[in-house]
């Protein structure tokens, strides 16, 4: 494959300006069916972007040892979770795949073996904020999974190679929660927005303050930053979409926050623009 002009990425795709990148931070699965402040954001950032060709989504709830591209025509809509109202599970997202996005992003992501996956589909982290940009389920979307066994600074790197998607109107979304401590959820503010412990609200600072300055090593070397970080990542699922979305930053655009709240006392909805 020729990376310089990426001729055979699919060819019904035209070339475009270099699309922007967006990390989503999606909290509760309920913020797939309820109205909030939350969901605007997302339907804001994506009436302030051109319509996507595709869209390649980073997800935290599809954590694998190895790294695989959902490769089907139609993939399913994947309800993984538990406890929530029927009406949650009878949400379905029925957009297209791409399988031939899928193999030019393995192709893209060589020497990285990438395993071409027709069983998984789109899981919560994905559609429950695909659904409200874009809830006729008319843009094609394809996952790509994390690999668990490699560091954040693997990650960003990684994401350097799928730049060239950017400029054939493929959106990339990275799906996550940068504070995300399930265990320590003070349920009496579960919906109380701007309601933070102070960990939570010392790691919202720092990590603002360094996405903003640009300094994104920080950000990968997150266990080297203190407790309220450590408190803040307990597990690295749910931060490592970050890595994808800043490792495709290119020194001349700017990033932008948006959703940019506490909830719940240890979860952030903290949102990135890129570009």
């Amino acid at each position: 494959m020729n990376l310089n002009d990426l001729q055979n990425i699919s060819n019904n795709f035209q070339n475009t300006q270099r699309m922007p990148v967006l990390f989503l931070g999606h909290g509760s699965p309920m913020n797939a069916i309820e109205e909030n402040q939350f969901v605007q954001g997302f339907r804001k950032a994506a009436s302030e972007i051109p319509k996507p060709n595709a869209i390649l989504c980073i997800s935290a709830h599809w954590y694998t040892q190895g790294t695989f591209v959902t490769a089907m025509d139609m993939p399913r809509t994947i309800h993984d979770f538990g406890g929530f109202p029927q009406a949650l599970f009878d949400v379905q997202y029925p957009a297209p795949g791409n399988p031939e996005l899928a193999r030019e992003t393995a192709e893209l992501l060589t020497p990285v073996e990438i395993g071409e996956d027709h069983n998984w589909g789109l899981d919560h982290g994905a559609w429950s904020v695909i659904k409200h940009m874009y809830p006729k389920a008319d843009i094609p979307v394809i996952q790509l999974s994390i690999d668990y066994t490699q560091p954040p600074q693997y990650h960003f790197d990684l994401a350097k190679k799928l730049n060239k998607l950017r400029k054939k109107g493929i959106l990339i979304i990275g799906s996550g929660n940068i504070v995300h401590n399930l265990r320590l959820i003070d349920w009496r503010n579960i919906n109380t927005v701007g309601a933070g412990w102070d960990w939570a609200i010392e790691a919202r600072e720092k990590t603002n303050n360094w996405l903003l300055d640009g300094n994104f090593q920080n950000i990968i070397d997150y266990h080297k930053q203190g407790t309220a970080l450590q408190y803040a990542v307990p597990t690295p699922d749910h931060y490592l979409p970050l890595m994808y979305t800043l490792g495709l930053k290119d020194n001349s655009e700017n990033l932008n926050l948006f959703n940019d709240e506490l909830i719940g006392g240890s979860l952030s909805m903290t949102s990135v623009r890129i570009g």
